[in-house]
């Protein structure tokens, strides 16, 4: 296969979800779809059908009181759609008319996956799909232990497969007008749906890596840097909240293990699940900054979840302390990461850094921010959709058309990957170049 038909491939994965969200749209803006029985505008759909595909959760129309039945069930499918990939859902079509997978479906899919080989891709499909909705199905019956009681029968149903599939492929999306607030006095919840975000964001590959362990008797470089990195930011992150946000305990009157169940979720959501159980403007300026950095930051690649991802974190932080040592490679557990794998790490934080300082520039030209307010109040809106996290300080429902605008293109290239969104727009290629210049050093620090 030439390289000019490998390059199409980012273009297609972008496109693919261009015609999602644009069907998304078309059904959303329809009279059904909302609960007034009238036609909502193209500018709202859109940002919505956005949202829901790129699995973000921001919304500038309330989602329990605006949408009717017919709205949340497009809403939870273009979620379901986004968080497995539209390429997953294309192979099951595939599969279903018994029809042989052609050599693009199958390169797309690992593109979509971020799967290291195209190879035997019924068998990964058919994994990551039934794993899913297995997850999603535990899910849904943990959630209606306690949603049936509070609810009765179909409403308690309803809320619990909406809430266990939007937790699950970290989309943020709730049928409540203040996220999930009214539990912050119930674990019960907070850790069902924790587990599944945790199981949602930690990747396909990763779930696979854990699952055919007791066949295979060894994990791969990258599930060893997934997990230690995820796990170590859960960590670092409760402490740090349980710190900076000492005054939670008083103003809603938990107990300490409450006080230890919301730390410990608070510590998760902000990754990109974009639930909140305390609204952020309640949290003191250290505990928003944090928030920033997790939602920077991310899952796992591979997982439903946004941000630049925990393994390029992890190369890169690796790489610095190797740097700082005097030591030439960046070496994990044995295994020393390629040059390949650094300079991509190196470039992707770049690139992300320079999107999201050019997007705060526009949004503050354009946008009006409150007096009492100050820089996070756009910088904090523009990570969390990027990262496709949802969380917000409050600009989303006040942004002008072309604020609404950007952050449908921050969600869209937090969702589909900023390589690939580049890759589609600059046209690249992945030729060597056929020569090279002399190498010679500059000063560096």
């Amino acid at each position: 296969m030439n390289s000019d038909k490998r390059l199409e491939l980012p273009r297609i994965l972008t496109l693919g979800f261009i015609v999602i969200i644009l069907i998304g749209t078309l059904l959303l803006s329809l009279p059904v779809a909302a609960k007034s029985g009238h036609a909502t505008n193209y500018l709202d759909s859109f940002f919505t059908a956005t949202s829901a595909t790129c699995i973000t959760g921001m919304t500038v129309v309330n989602t329990a009181l605006h949408w009717s039945l017919f709205g949340k069930i497009v809403i939870l499918s273009l979620v379901e759609i986004g968080g497995l990939g539209f390429m997953t859902f294309a192979v099951l079509l595939f599969i279903f008319l018994r029809r042989k997978v052609d050599l693009k479906t199958s390169l797309l899919t690992q593109q979509s996956l971020n799967l290291q080989s195209a190879a035997n891709i019924y068998g990964i499909v058919r994994l990551v799909v039934v794993f899913s909705m297995a997850i999603q199905a535990l899910g849904t019956v943990l959630l209606f232990v306690d949603f049936y009681p509070r609810y009765g029968f179909w409403k308690g149903l309803g809320f619990s497969i909406f809430h266990s599939i939007s937790a699950f492929c970290n989309a943020g999306f709730d049928l409540y007008d203040d996220s999930l607030t009214r539990f912050a006095t119930d674990p019960y919840i907070l850790i069902v749906l924790s587990l599944l975000i945790i199981a949602g964001s930690l990747g396909f590959i990763v779930w696979k890596d854990i699952l055919f362990y007791k066949e295979d008797h060894r994990l791969s470089l990258h599930t060893k840097l997934a997990l230690t990195t995820y796990l170590g930011l859960v960590v670092i992150s409760f402490f740090v909240y349980l710190i900076t946000e000492r005054n939670f305990a008083d103003q809603h009157g938990l107990t300490t293990f409450q006080r230890i169940v919301d730390t410990y979720f608070i510590s998760v959501t902000p990754r990109t699940a974009g639930f909140y159980i305390f609204d952020y403007h309640s949290f003191s300026d250290a505990g928003v900054l944090f928030t920033v950095v997790l939602m920077f930051i991310g899952g796992t690649p591979g997982s439903t979840a946004g941000g630049v991802k925990t393994t390029t974190v992890g190369i890169l932080l690796i790489k610095v302390w190797s740097i700082l040592r005097g030591h030439r490679d960046a070496t994990f557990m044995g295994r020393r990461f390629s040059d390949d794998n650094v300079n991509r790490s190196l470039t992707l934080g770049f690139l992300v850094t320079v999107v999201l300082v050019i997007a705060c520039l526009a949004l503050l030209i354009t946008e009006s921010v409150p007096r009492h307010m100050g820089l996070e109040y756009v910088f904090f809106d523009v990570v969390s959709a990027f990262g496709t996290t949802g969380l917000s300080l409050g600009l989303i429902p006040k942004l002008t058309v072309i604020g609404k605008l950007i952050f449908c293109v921050l969600m869209f290239m937090g969702r589909v990957g900023i390589f690939t969104v580049m890759y589609s727009v600059l046209n690249s290629t992945n030729n060597d170049d056929e020569f090279r210049y002399p190498e010679e050093n500059v000063m560096i620090g």
